[in-house]
């Protein structure tokens, strides 16, 4: 056609790489970013807001269980720059690895178990209106109308809503063993093909009813043990998270270029910007520094390094510009070996059978056996199919396990509703029958029985001019120690204090001139003559004057005396085990009366020394919050970690303390023996039926609709026992 030009694909221009790069500039991608300091929805507010205000970012997401930022940026965004602008809002940040976390994002089971539970509890109720008009008398062509109904919604709905149970039990069968699911998918089966073949045969009597209450009640007990594991995840997939995905690899002529961590090799020169946290372990080439090793050891003091050192990944440089040589790279670093260590410590861990597992063991082959016995008998001595197979059937249901099911989730609910009201949130569904057996509780220092917060000591020994040139000194410095004379000194009323030439040397201090000449200076006592202290602390020179010191104390938890106190009355030892140095561990062991402690312990020893006691028959408790503990977290009986902890060490536990008071901790082990003891009451209720009333289902005085309703009956009184446990007062004797 006139007007039309009509080109080959040969003839059209290929893209130019300027095009390429523009097209990718134009691309969003997302950040992830941990923020451990997230407490609450005015921290959610100020965090969105901050970032949401940065140039380049669409969207921004925190998740405050998770305490993580999920960032929707344009392509030029930087994730450093996020964190810079959350540090200056007063938020810590590090980045994560989003393709380390994609599978914690969904929660897909928990979603298809409501589904199937409540189309299940849906079609009970039309199914229990249909058969009241039975029961009320209905015969005839609109008995087998109302049963046929029942019929169309009871068998898809069994099909959709106790899938759960029939792919267990034939998981189960096609490995040739026995679990729960198969008495109970054999229940529902034989309730629903008795029903129907008394349906086609204008019988009186149908149990689609019974077959759909019994999925209900079962998906019910399964719904509520899944939902106190729901928030568990896996910390060794947190750990790897946490390892920084680039880097900043140096070439042969000195030329910075950011690279994948997964494309550095040993040997590769990778430096590292104040701030940074280090991505492989290597040896210090040039440069010095501080390092920041809470996060490893528990540390609460920077460490200094000079070249020839040899460095780990996961520390934070927080002074000068570090170049490394790597001699550890991807999953041969340290960081990688500490997160392969927690593995292994979970899945040794994952191991313990719950006494619901312990009791289906014994159960499922009873049941089938009794089934089968009662059907063998009733065939041969009255030769007739359908009253065996009825018998058969009520048989199965009534042992259904429903009861011995909710035994322990209904336990274990109330009991997580009773310590959430105290401020503790279970993520493990074993981890009260695990707690209500601990009789040693092992403490990390920095941050669990402490705050983790540097209190200025002796500030009182200083002048206001003294402290007026210690603030302008520390003011702008990334070191612990100044930032805490800054943030005790800062609402004072003291004088003016103008410095010139004021500069922070790394590995030393910061050092600057008063205006009328005097040189000033702020740092470790070996670079300004002071005496080194046995406590924590920083020195503050003034001209030719000898130093001073700044010392100071890391403060007790709330509720830490108390907690410990409390564990002591109930005759469970107490061990601390810090990575700190000996003389601060000394003295809140002392303050606190734990008389059993160690200092200076590396992660690997803390779990080592669990797993001594461990050996020693002792049942252990762990309590941490740093990167240092999650080995030794994972390896304990159990575990709990403060809400402020690292996210890796969140997850490593299988108890989330949400406030700041210890007081709880002591209670839960408490509650939790008391939790014990009502499970083992209700297997003893479930036994107690089983024995009335499978005598009277073999015999052939229960229908399978008396056996649906005798189930329901026993599964009612397991919860209501369960209850009493809200009820349960503090310091009552067990």
């Amino acid at each position: 056609m006139a007007g039309q030009i009509s080109a080959c694909p040969a003839c059209i221009a290929a893209p130019s790489a300027e095009d390429i790069a523009a097209r990718a500039a134009q691309q969003d991608h997302n950040i992830a970013l941990s923020v451990p300091g997230i407490h609450c929805a005015a921290c959610i507010a100020t965090v969105e807001r901050a970032l949401e205000r940065t140039p380049g970012v669409k969207s921004a997401r925190v998740n405050l269980t998770l305490k993580r930022a999920t960032i929707d940026a344009e392509a030029n965004v930087q994730t450093d720059q996020l964190i810079d602008v959350l540090a200056k809002t007063g938020y810590e940040a590090h980045e994560l690895d989003s393709s380390q976390l994609a599978a914690t994002q969904t929660d897909k089971a928990g979603r298809d178990l409501l589904m199937r539970l409540a189309v299940a509890g849906f079609a009970m109720m039309n199914v229990m209106l249909l058969s009241i008009a039975v029961w009320s008398g209905a015969d005839g062509a609109t008995r087998d109308m109302f049963h046929w109904i029942s019929a169309f919604i009871t068998l898809p709905v069994i099909a959709f809503s106790a899938q759960p149970f029939f792919r267990n039990a034939f998981t189960a069968l096609r490995a040739g063993r026995l679990n729960m699911d198969v008495p109970i998918s054999l229940a529902i089966l034989l309730a629903v093909g008795t029903s129907l073949y008394e349906t086609w045969a204008s019988g009186h009597h149908a149990y689609f009813d019974a077959a759909v209450s019994l999925t209900f009640f079962l998906l019910a007990g399964r719904y509520l043990d899944y939902r106190t594991r729901a928030i568990a995840r896996s910390a060794a997939e947190e750990l790897a998270a946490l390892e920084v995905p680039r880097a900043i690899r140096l070439g042969k002529d000195g030329s910075e270029e950011v690279v994948p961590v997964a494309q550095l090799a040993v040997g590769d020169i990778i430096r590292i910007k104040p701030g940074g946290r280090l991505p492989i372990d290597g040896q210090l080439i040039t440069g010095t520094s501080e390092l920041d090793l809470s996060l490893l050891t528990g540390e609460t003091l920077p460490v200094p390094v000079e070249p020839g050192a040899q460095l780990n990944a996961g520390a934070v440089n927080l002074t000068g510009v570090l170049d490394l040589r790597a001699t550890a790279v991807g999953r041969d670093t340290s960081l990688h070996r500490l997160a392969q260590l927690v593995a292994v410590a979970e899945s040794g861990r994952a191991q313990y059978n719950s006494l619901a597992d312990q009791a289906a063991a014994l159960y499922a082959p009873g049941v089938h056996i009794l089934s089968a016995l009662a059907f063998a008998f009733w065939w041969i001595w009255s030769q007739d199919l359908r009253m065996a197979i009825n018998i058969a059937a009520a048989v199965l249901i009534i042992t259904c396990p429903c009861a011995l099911g909710l035994a322990v989730p209904a336990v274990t609910t109330a009991a997580s509703g009773r310590l959430f009201k105290k401020g503790m949130l279970i993520k493990n569904a074993t981890a009260l029958e695990r707690l209500a057996r601990v009789d040693t509780v092992v403490f990390d220092k920095t941050g669990t029985l402490t705050t983790g917060q540097l209190q200025l000591d002796n500030k009182s020994d200083f002048a206001p001019e003294a402290l007026a040139i210690a603030r302008a000194l520390a003011n702008g410095s990334a070191h612990p120690l100044a930032q805490a004379i800054w943030r005790q000194t800062q609402a004072d009323d003291l004088p003016q204090v103008t410095l010139v030439d004021a500069r922070e040397i790394p590995g030393h201090g910061i050092e600057g001139q008063l205006s009328n000449g005097c040189r000033v200076a702020l740092g470790r006592a070996d670079w300004l003559g002071g005496v080194p202290q046995a406590r924590t602390a920083t020195w503050l020179k003034i001209g030719g004057a000898p130093a001073q010191p700044f010392t100071f104390i890391d403060s007790p938890r709330d509720g830490a005396a108390a907690a410990v106190a409390a564990l002591h009355a109930a005759n469970i030892q107490v061990h601390l085990l810090s990575g700190d140095a000996e003389a601060p561990v000394a003295d809140l062991a002392k303050m606190l009366g734990i008389t059993q402690w160690r200092a200076g312990v590396l992660p690997e020893e803390k779990s080592a020394h669990i797993q001594h006691l461990r050996d020693a028959g002792a049942h252990v408790l762990m309590v941490g919050d740093g990167l240092n503990d999650t080995v030794a977290l994972a390896a304990a009986d159990v575990s709990i970690s403060p809400a402020s902890a690292l996210d890796a060490a969140r997850v490593a536990s299988d108890i989330v303390l949400l406030g700041a008071d210890l007081r709880p901790i002591a209670d839960a082990v408490l509650l939790a023996r008391k939790a014990t003891k009502r499970i083992r009451e209700n297997f003893q209720i479930a036994t107690v039926y089983n024995v009335i009333a499978v005598p009277i289902a073999i015999v052939g005085l229960a229908t399978p609709l008396m056996a649906a309703l005798a189930m329901s009956a026993s599964s009612i009184t397991v919860s209501l026992n369960a209850l009493r446990l809200g009820r349960v007062k503090a310091g009552e004797p067990q």
